[in-house]
């Protein structure tokens, strides 16, 4: 199973969705990078992603994005090839 890595913090439910989602589709273990924890990897995932807000979420080395983008990855049947790689 493909590596899972998330920038989040501890109380933001788009977050949890996206771990309820990939728990989901098998996935066990997810690489939590706190942002609330870690003001420094806020500014790490703002020059990684381009983006403000989380979750930002990678599958191996691929950027999904958000919550949104990782449930429309999962609509399409997307999001399970890309976990099994």
């Amino acid at each position: 199973m493909a590596t899972v890595t998330m920038y989040c913090t501890g109380t933001c439910p788009y977050c949890i969705g996206a771990e309820k989602l990939l728990a989901q589709r098998g996935v066990t273990s997810i690489r939590k990078i706190r942002v609330d924890l870690d003001p420094a990897q806020r500014v790490v995932m703002i020059e990684r992603t381009g983006r403000y807000t989380v979750p930002q979420i990678y599958i191996g080395n691929r950027h999904i994005g958000g919550f949104d983008d990782l449930s429309a990855l999962d609509r399409e049947e997307g999001l399970r090839p890309l976990l099994a790689a």
